[in-house]
């Protein structure tokens, strides 16, 4: 299940819940994840995601995107030991729980025009880029961020999700 909470002031123009749904869905297919999941994605502004930022990293300014995995991984998308633990999975649905994902906006609007691409592409990269982080990839290293962004980029590729 995905919940998506939409806190953002403004219009968005583009079909982001269309767009979460399906990335969300293609990064569990991709990474091959044998259970129904649990998401919970907040959309919000500068603002927020400033605050949020400052409480959650210490670091006070803006950010595109902040990713909360619930589970622990030995390695990215190792579902081995998530059935050790019962509160890996809502009691009433059965879901795994992934954790949460706040992406601003704001960001998407900026970085796209930064980067020359659409607001689809940036919010679909957005999302795919927190959805790893909460099947335990990460990007602290070379290798692993090189992984990370090969992986983000067959998922949006094969959504279709391309730079314009």
């Amino acid at each position: 299940m995905i919940y998506i909470d939409n806190k953002y002031k403004n219009n968005i123009e583009i079909d982001y819940e269309d767009i979460a749904f399906k990335v969300i869905e293609e990064v569990e297919n991709f990474v091959g994840c044998p259970y129904d999941c649990e998401v919970n994605l907040l959309i919000t502004d500068n603002d927020e995601i400033k605050t949020l930022n400052k409480e959650a990293r210490d670091i006070d300014s803006p950010t595109d995107v902040l990713s909360f995995p619930a589970l622990e991984y030995d390695k990215p998308a190792d579902f081995s030991k998530v059935e050790d633990n019962d509160f890996n999975f809502n009691p009433e649905s059965g879901e795994l729980v992934l954790g949460d994902i706040i992406i601003s906006y704001d960001k998407v609007i900026e970085q796209a025009k930064e980067y020359n691409h659409s607001e689809t592409r940036e919010f679909a990269f957005l999302v795919a880029h927190s959805m790893l982080h909460l099947f335990g990839y990460d990007h602290m290293n070379d290798e692993e961020r090189k992984s990370m962004e090969t992986d983000q980029e067959s998922i949006l590729n094969n959504l279709n999700y391309r730079r314009d």
